[in-house]
């Protein structure tokens, strides 16, 4: 994607980042069992537009990618991850303020790494929040399955409990993408995902800084309603839904024009 990844030592992990483009910083923080700097394909969140105006620095979380791990749950729960992507910022972009851009888990650690530091980020893009609240018990039980499943019949059982990726992805992504996460690791990744949620309403209310919230339809393990949430709680936040592929695919310039503001 932009040539071989660098790395930095963080919190005892060993993270992966890559970047390119010029301009001020604006980091991609990505989802659960995705990758940034491996071989994933883009899929919907394809952010070179953004390199024309931003230096676009890609990492991979803990354990995921060509990032190191442990067998730790409580490694991988949002907050702990927030602190590893604030760690990396001190390496990747110095004092520099930074735009955020994440999507699922990700959205979920930029903001509890906003919560924790509000004056490291210019601007914040909140793409496909996850369940939250009441609507995340079942995929917390989903999550803690998953792990026992690898660790007793192994990836491939795992693998081939993934369901189709929504209506609105489609002829955008295909197939779901092979966990980018060593079975090794990925159990005590998703046993770390179930013990997280989004930070609290009043410290995201406390969140001062221009956030565009990107939200799909018809994906239950990142539903409208975390969005709705997330944009009727933190002050000024914009929402923007899509229903079709088309809209799916505009995405990088809406958050290309954003970042611009």
């Amino acid at each position: 994607m932009t040539g071989a990844p660098h790395y930095c030592t963080v919190r005892g992990a060993r993270l992966a980042w890559t970047e390119s483009g010029v301009g001020p910083p604006a980091l991609w923080a990505h989802g659960l069992t995705a990758s940034a700097t491996g071989d994933q394909p883009a899929g919907p969140f394809d952010w070179s537009p953004l390199e024309g105006g931003h230096r676009l620095i890609r990492y991979d979380a803990r354990a995921h990618g060509n990032s190191t791990g442990d067998a730790m749950p409580e490694h991988y729960t949002w907050p702990n991850l927030a602190l590893d992507l604030l760690d990396l910022l001190d390496h990747t972009a110095g004092t520099e303020q930074v735009s955020g851009i994440g999507a699922s888990m990700g959205t979920a650690t930029l903001l509890y790494a906003a919560v924790a530091q509000p004056g490291r980020f210019r601007s914040l893009v909140l793409t496909t929040p996850p369940t939250a609240g009441q609507t995340r018990a079942r995929h917390v039980a989903g999550y803690r399955d998953g792990a026992a499943l690898i660790e007793r019949e192994g990836m491939a059982a795992f693998e081939a409990t993934a369901g189709p990726p929504p209506p609105v992805l489609n002829g955008i992504v295909q197939s779901p993408s092979p966990p980018s996460v060593p079975r090794s690791l990925l159990p005590s990744v998703l046993r770390g995902a179930a013990l997280s949620d989004l930070p609290p309403a009043a410290a995201l209310a406390a969140i001062g800084v221009p956030v565009l919230v990107l939200a799909w339809s018809g994906d239950d393990g990142h539903p409208l309603s975390s969005a709705r949430s997330l944009t009727a709680i933190i002050p000024g936040a914009r929402l923007m839904t899509a229903d079709t592929p088309e809209q799916v695919r505009r995405w990088p310039e809406v958050v290309a024009a954003f970042l611009q503001t």
